[in-house]
């Protein structure tokens, strides 16, 4: 027989061990998993940038630009969609002016390798991964570096990118135009594929529905027609066939528009798009506000000596009725009345199209004018990325930075009262120091974004894509003993109906689905034939007691409940009695089972203070207090 001590020391140090085992295998995950309430120092930070040669702001932008959710579910999305579509799709070139409207993104002068990669969409991929990285739950203090991004943008750029001291607000720039450059070449290729796929399939229906020699000729025909674009309308549903696209969640659009104060023409607005707006920062000595700096470039605006189109023409009217009286010739004279009349016309139907056979005098000599000119968002991007310009310059030629205080509000509202749209302040970009030299930060919310699950895998995830299965998943129903079909819901008894004693439906026999019933008549106990299947029958005549008592005892218990329920919230009526410990047993009781849980700290209100590798922990309070530093604001448009 074993000693007994060296036995008890041996399920002690087994114990031990597995303790020890279990707490370092699994004491992380649930220390870290446990939430704002858990009981631990441990710093749970971001993941941090290298900083080995004045990358401050680089780190800066890609840690802010990490924080935003509507971008990082728009880079999962195109590098899906690009995954998913064929290689050669992307890998041919389509020509600029091919489309409808390429000109509003792409010159006609583009060389090909730069549209070659902007269909690759390399800065795409590239970003989508170092945010990933930098998005990364670490369970201790984690630092990576930022050289694979760079890599990518050189190779996208085919340019070496210096590492002196850059401005943050130039490279955000850089980086969000060539995402929505590649965003749009992506998406005229595939618009391209599938005009493509249109036509080779009009082509062949038109082959089988022309057999014979004569109607060969005008197969020709019919798919030049199809191959001319029609307008930027048809342009759009053909790309938009495969499914509507959201666009690039940083582009936005602006429209100006000018108004001659003389004779009151307005001109066709100009659009513009926009990835970053640039404010400028007034120069006070008190403290400003955002609000103040956007109507600094929304205001109506001024300007001196513009040459208005409408009032060229009228200047040219009035010269051509005086060439008109001097004139002696009667072919001259026709000539000049001629013009008049078509200078007449482009000013009724549009003065910024005169005539092309009419010589208008020289643009030296129209009249200027002075002229209304205001700016309006027609397009309101998700994510705003706005640029507080603190730069002065003055005759010298010598750059100031402004350090004037700048309130801004964590959420934002911009618009007029019939499209107000409603921001939120999800990080913000900080600069100490002169206007030549300094260090960035980056505040940025602890934001979790909610998970795109997928309930059922024959459906395309929301984050993927918006279709819908035109297969749904089929819905089982329980099917009665006579026949008929029945839901499973309905198949199972409330146990706290008034009538859940009487309504209660027998369970069904799963032998009775499984293997076919006997053919059994009503005899006696002692001349009941024997059963074919034997011993399975008692087995199923003593499940289905079971059932029954197992069912009468859930009545039983689900009638008690309802009694103690009814009596705990029951209060004693005006003629009764009542008894005074009994009313104090109600009231504790009531107040036990309405006490409201203790309020938590909203997650939302945490912020990282990330400085390149250094990560701490602040609050909105903090951020907001930041006035003087301010430099790039980042907010997200609040869905409805």
């Amino acid at each position: 027989m074993p000693d007994k001590t060296l036995t008890v020391a041996t399920y002690a140090a087994g114990a031990s061990f597995a303790a020890i085992t279990l707490v370092y295998v699994f004491g992380p995950t649930f220390f870290f998993d446990a939430g704002p309430s858990a009981s631990t120092n441990r710093n749970r930070g971001a993941v941090g940038l290298s900083n080995p040669a004045n990358d401050c702001f680089l780190n800066s932008v890609l840690q802010a630009l990490a924080g935003l959710g509507d971008l990082r579910i728009y880079l999962i999305r195109e590098t899906h969609r690009r995954s998913l579509d064929d290689e050669l799709v992307y890998a041919q070139v389509v020509p600029v002016g091919l489309l409808p409207g390429d000109v509003q993104h792409f010159r006609g002068d583009m060389p090909h390798w730069k549209m070659e990669g902007f269909q690759k969409g390399l800065v795409t991929k590239g970003l989508k991964d170092i945010l990933d990285a930098l998005n990364e739950r670490p369970l201790y203090k984690k630092t990576i570096t930022a050289m694979p991004f760079l890599r990518v943008l050189e190779e996208a750029f085919r340019q070496r990118i210096s590492r002196r001291q850059q401005d943050a607000q130039e490279f955000l720039q850089v980086v969000a135009e060539r995402l929505c450059n590649e965003y749009h070449a992506g998406r005229r290729a595939r618009a391209s594929a599938r005009r493509t796929c249109a036509l080779g399939d009009a082509a062949s229906e038109l082959a089988q529905t022309a057999p014979d020699k004569d109607s060969t000729q005008g197969l020709v025909t019919q798919v030049n027609d199809i191959e001319k674009p029609q307008g930027q309308s048809e342009v759009v549903n053909d790309e938009l066939g495969g499914g509507q696209e959201e666009g690039f969640p940083m582009e936005g659009q602006s429209e100006s528009q000018i108004e001659c104060l003389t004779c009151g023409f307005k001109p066709r607005p100009t659009a513009t798009t926009f990835c970053t707006l640039t404010l400028n920062v007034p120069q006070v000595s008190s403290a400003t506000t955002l609000g103040a700096c956007f109507d600094g470039m929304f205001k109506t605006e001024y300007i001196d000596d513009f040459k208005c189109e409408k009032c060229r023409l009228m200047h040219a009217i009035l010269l051509l009725e005086a060439d008109l009286e001097r004139s002696t010739s009667e072919v001259a004279r026709e000539n000049i009345r001629a013009a008049i009349d078509k200078l007449q016309s482009a000013l009724e139907t549009d003065p910024e199209d005169p005539p092309n056979d009419v010589v208008l005098p020289d643009l030296s000599h129209a009249p200027k004018r002075r002229i209304a000119r205001h700016i309006r968002l027609t397009s309101f991007p998700k994510i705003l990325a706005i640029h507080l310009s603190r730069s002065i310059f003055d005759a010298s030629h010598y750059s100031q930075k402004n350090s004037a205080k700048v309130v801004f509000p964590e959420k934002f509202p911009l618009g007029g009262l019939l499209n107000q749209k409603k921001y939120k302040l999800l990080s913000v970009v900080t600069h100490k120091g002169s206007h030549d030299s300094g260090h960035y930060e980056t505040f940025r919310r602890q934001v979790m974004q909610p998970p795109f699950s997928n309930p059922s895998t024959f459906k395309p995830a929301e984050v993927y894509s918006r279709t819908v299965s035109p297969a749904p998943t089929p819905h089982i129903r329980a099917q009665r003993s006579d026949g008929g079909e029945e839901n499973s819901l309905m198949s199972t008894p409330d146990p706290l109906s008034p009538s859940g004693g009487d309504s209660l439906t027998p369970p069904l026999d799963p032998w009775k689905h499984s293997v076919p019933a006997p053919q059994t008549s009503i005899l006696p106990d002692g001349d009941k034939p024997a059963s074919p299947l034997g011993s399975p029958q008692k087995d199923v005549l003593s499940v289905s007691r079971g059932r029954e008592s197992e069912s009468t005892s859930l009545r039983s218990v689900a009638a008690n409940a309802k009694s103690t329920f009814s009596k705990i919230t029951s209060r004693p009526s005006a003629g009764t009695e009542s008894n005074p410990k009994s009313d104090v047993m109600d009231t504790s009781t009531t107040k036990s089972l309405t006490t409201a849980k203790p309020r938590r700290r909203k997650v939302q209100d945490r912020w990282w203070r990330i400085s390149d590798d250094k990560v701490k922990e602040a609050s909105t309070r903090d951020v907001l207090s930041m006035q003087r530093e301010v430099y790039l604001l980042f907010y997200e448009m609040e869905r409805a």
